[in-house]
C-alpha cells in the first residue's frame, strides 16, 4: 500500500531493480539506486491482479484502463494532506475525551440564582 499516492490502481515493475513499486517515491525511500528511465513499463493491476506492458511511446487514450478487466488506472493522484486535529486514544477504548450529547444539565442551586436573572422566573410571568 502506498502512503504517496492513496488511489494507486497498479503496481509498476522498475525497470532496474525488477521489483513492484506503487510510485517513484516509494522506490527511492526502499532503494539505494535512482530509478532508471524507460519506455516500456510494465503494470500489475490492483483489482485484477494481473500484469500488463505499455510502451509510452504509443500511448492512446484507450491505453488508461487495464486491458484484462478495463479497471481505469490513470486517474488524478489522491496525496495525503497535512490536517491539525485533536490527537487521542482510540475513542472505542477510552471515551474520555468524547462529549456525551445525553447527559442534562444540572439545574442551577440557590446560590447560583440572583434576583437580576430573568431566566429563572419566566415560567412565572404572566
Amino acid at each position: 500500500m502506498c502512503k504517496h499516492v492513496l488511489n494507486a490502481q497498479v503496481s509498476v515493475r522498475s525497470p532496474c531493480c525488477r521489483k513492484w513499486f506503487d510510485c517513484p517515491e516509494c522506490h527511492a525511500e526502499s532503494e539505494t539506486h535512482p530509478l532508471k528511465k524507460t519506455l516500456e513499463m510494465t503494470f500489475a493491476c490492483k483489482k485484477c491482479k494481473k500484469c500488463f506492458r505499455k510502451d509510452a511511446t504509443e500511448f492512446e487514450d484507450a491505453d488508461e484502463y487495464c486491458p484484462h478487466c478495463d479497471n481505469h488506472y490513470i486517474l488524478e493522484a489522491v496525496t495525503p494532506k497535512a490536517a491539525l486535529r485533536v490527537e487521542g486514544e482510540d475513542a472505542r477504548m477510552d471515551a474520555r475525551m468524547l462529549k456525551d450529547e445525553r447527559v442534562k444539565p444540572t439545574k442551577p442551586t440557590m446560590n447560583q440564582i440572583s434576583i437580576f436573572d430573568p431566566d429563572a422566573d419566566v415560567d412565572k410571568l404572566g
